[in-house]
């Protein structure tokens, strides 16, 4: 594998406090890597060490096969990133600010600049001054500004922030087109699960600086809970007639009742059939997925997973 980001025992402190502690990544060519966690995680600060923005405390980090070291100008020529908010000049407009990038850029055609606009659908507001703009807007010029340069790699940290829904379909298609069509490797922070799981070839979950989990998006679903929920009218008889069929079965608050042992989750028409010849049918019968927000919550121990 050409891993692009490589970390080892990568580390920072603040004091007594660990912002990030002994991160082992690896992001290969082409792939779009989900770093995943809540406000606080570390996600931001472990971005700003692989860009050389800070210094870490502990451990080492190569992007694009150089060694990441402050105040070196290698790879930061093939890096495009928006880190936090979208850096522009609020007095200049979308255009200007998109000039001022490209020149930063020797060899980039004055024509990329027309060519951003249009891709990011920034055509409306791009003689407009920068501090005008929504907060969505600004977000898309900060894009416009990281490929501006058609980088092989992209660090962004939240890419949807601000954009309403419309904004995060074209952004998510533009991420799955540079990574399929052209090989770029997009590694990103987000706290968003649900848009992750349909952009993301792999997700890593970083929680107090450390990295709980890795996984292929694809296997994401064989790791989230299931269980098979069941109402009926009399649930102390279900509930007997269940449990002498050798189900395990959970009363929750509102008075269901949950099977998770596999026999019920394969066939839950056995399920229905042994209610209904215990004179108790049920009213409602579902397969329920815990979704991605309560997958993330089980995983970093708090309330609100299913359990």
């Amino acid at each position: 594998m050409n891993w692009v980001i490589e970390t080892e025992n990568l580390g920072k402190r603040y004091g007594k406090v660990s912002a990030v502690d002994g991160l082992c990544l690896r992001v290969g060519q082409g792939e779009i890597y989900a770093f995943l966690g809540l406000n606080g995680a570390g996600k931001t600060t472990t971005l700003r060490m692989l860009l050389g923005m800070i210094k870490p405390t502990t451990g080492s980090a190569t992007v694009l096969q150089s060694r990441v070291r402050l105040g070196s100008r290698v790879p930061w020529a093939q890096v495009g990133y928006l880190v936090e908010t979208s850096h522009a000049y609020p007095e200049l407009t979308v255009r200007e600010n998109l000039e001022v990038a490209r020149r930063l850029h020797p060899g980039i055609e004055t024509k990329a600049v027309d060519l951003m606009i249009e891709r990011l659908a920034l055509a409306p507001y791009a003689d407009r001054q920068t501090g005008t703009l929504s907060l969505g807007n600004a977000q898309r010029l900060g894009l416009a500004k990281a490929l501006l340069h058609n980088p092989r790699l992209l660090m962004l940290d939240e890419p949807a922030n601000g954009l309403d829904p419309a904004g995060i379909v074209e952004i998510r298609a533009l991420l799955i087109e540079l990574a399929h069509q052209y090989g770029v490797t997009v590694f990103m922070s987000s706290h968003i699960l649900a848009e992750v799981s349909r952009l993301a070839n792999r997700i890593g979950i970083i929680h107090e600086g450390h990295l709980l989990q890795e996984m292929a998006v694809n296997d994401l679903e064989k790791n989230r809970r299931r269980c098979l929920l069941v109402r009926v009218r009399d649930p102390g008889t279900a509930r007997a007639a269940l449990a002498a069929a050798g189900h395990l079965v959970e009363t929750v608050e509102d008075g269901s009742l949950e099977l998770r042992n596999q026999a019920a989750l394969d066939h839950p028409d056995e399920i229905a059939s042994l209610l209904v010849q215990a004179k108790t049918p049920p009213t409602h019968l579902s397969l329920d997925l815990e979704d991605l927000e309560q997958y993330f919550l089980r995983l970093v121990g708090l309330q609100g997973g299913m359990k």
